[in-house]
């Protein structure tokens, strides 16, 4: 078991690391395009197509490691200020919203990905690029952002265990 956890830790760490890399790829390659207008030469076309797949690509890679290290965006306003047994009441409810809800955009994407894939869908801008590709990170990654949400559901970790002030070092 714990050969497995390893592994799938590593995993999420290997997709974080990948996203990093994306980013920094975009980076470059806006820096390029840019630089290649102000001095008169005429940038590669695919600069835009390609930095908007990235887009999708790191956004996705980097959400499950971002649940597991509690790096996402949510609000804790209310529930700082409720007694412990409502708040782990409410923080029950959302898990399982959270859970539901990207389980049901991983199926949904996998249903895009799966229509996609079997009819040879292309995208067609700049670089003409197989739909499929658009779309395979994201049940992968719903899935494993559901089961990041499903560990605090279960009892594994607690999204709220933190203040505010300690999740921003303040």
């Amino acid at each position: 078991m714990q050969g497995i956890i390893k592994a799938y830790n590593s995993l999420l760490q290997g997709m974080a690391v990948l996203s990093g890399v994306l980013i920094f790829a975009s980076f470059l390659m806006i820096v390029v395009d840019v630089s290649m207008r102000i001095v008169g030469l005429k940038p590669p076309l695919f600069t835009v197509a390609t930095v908007e797949y990235i887009l999708l690509w790191f956004t996705m890679l980097a959400a499950p490691w971002l649940a597991r290290i509690k790096g996402h965006v949510f609000i804790d306003a209310v529930t700082q200020f409720l007694p412990s047994s409502i708040k782990a009441v409410v923080a029950k409810i959302v898990y399982t919203i959270c859970v539901v809800s990207c389980s049901i955009y991983a199926v949904h994407s996998y249903l895009l990905f799966d229509y996609a894939w079997e009819r040879g869908l292309v995208d067609l801008r700049t670089v003409d690029m197989p739909q499929w590709i658009i779309y395979l990170p994201m049940p992968i990654c719903f899935a494993l952002v559901a089961i990041e949400f499903t560990r605090f559901l279960l009892g594994f970790d607690d999204m709220y265990d933190k203040s505010v002030a300690d999740r921003e070092g303040v």
